[in-house]
């Protein structure tokens, strides 16, 4: 293996500045103005560095990134990169990590996270802060704690994730998507897991209008509702729920348990009300 470079608080402008670069460690250094500065590089170590301009980690392998920041204009900075570690990290800029695979993101924070972790895959979060709609579209095999999330669509298609003591703000959450498991979580968001496959959630509390519908294979066990309305349309549902529930409307087939229902509407012409058992325990 080649000799590890360092480079020391040092200022870099211009197009491919360090392009290429392998066995580089790099610290307190700044990349100002210039696109992809480092584009097709290798076994990188980053330590607070600035990113201020756009494309900055292009067909990368084998990154750790601590203590650095991604500023508004380092947009669309990390695609096609593999095997990337991010470690007490801001990254400001929209569209970032896209197609990248085995990434690890422990206390990272996403202000602008629009379009930000689409298509990636092998994805470990820690303690991660998002604000921003279309998060993790079509990224598969996740394994999320402490997950912040403020942004509507989030994890539409996506398969093989489990995420535990998360607070999720976002309407249509887990659309398209299959094998989700949520652990102790809170969930608020209209039309949450429409056209899912495999959605459990375990311990959790849910705000929903419309939610858990369109589901082949919905679970929850001991959770509760809040407010939330006309669920359960057309999905087959294991559902044990601790508080009562606002609306059911027409469930494909299976069991809901709860404390009471204000309204269950079953429709003979849309729904055959035998195939789901229905009890509510203060009636």
């Amino acid at each position: 293996m080649s000799d590890v470079k360092e480079i020391r608080q040092a200022y870099y402008e211009g197009e491919r500045s360090l392009f290429g670069s392998h066995h580089v460690n790099i610290y307190d250094t700044v990349f100002g103005e210039g696109e992809s500065p480092l584009k097709e590089s290798s076994d990188l170590y980053l330590e607070h560095v600035l990113f201020q301009w756009k494309y900055p980690l292009w067909y990368c392998k084998n990154v750790e990134v601590k203590d650095c920041t991604w500023y508004d204009m380092a947009r669309a900075g990390i695609w096609y990169t593999d095997h990337i570690s991010m470690t007490n990290t801001t990254i400001e800029a929209p569209k970032n990590l896209r197609r990248a695979n085995d990434v690890t993101l422990n206390n990272v924070f996403f202000p602008h996270a629009e379009e930000t972790l689409w298509n990636c895959d092998h994805v470990v979060m820690n303690q991660v802060s998002a604000k921003g709609d279309y998060f993790a579209m079509g990224t598969d095999n996740m394994e999320i704690d402490g997950l912040h999330l403020v942004g509507n669509y989030s994890f539409d298609g996506c398969h093989n994730v489990t995420i535990r003591n998360s607070n999720i703000l976002s309407k249509d959450a887990f659309w398209n998507s299959e094998n989700i498991t949520v652990y102790d979580s809170f969930i608020s968001g209209e039309y949450l897991g429409w056209n899912a496959k495999n959605l459990t959630l375990i311990n959790c509390t849910i705000e929903s209008l419309q939610g858990m519908c369109y589901i082949d294979n919905l679970v929850m066990k001991n959770c509760k509702l809040l407010h939330t309305t006309l669920a359960f349309e057309y999905s087959t549902v294991d559902a044990e729920i601790t508080s009562k529930i606002d609306s059911v409307i027409n469930p494909t087939s299976g069991q809901i348990t709860a404390e009471s229902i204000d309204e269950l509407i079953l429709e003979k012409d849309k729904v055959d009300p035998s195939k789901t058992k229905i009890i509510c325990k203060k009636d």
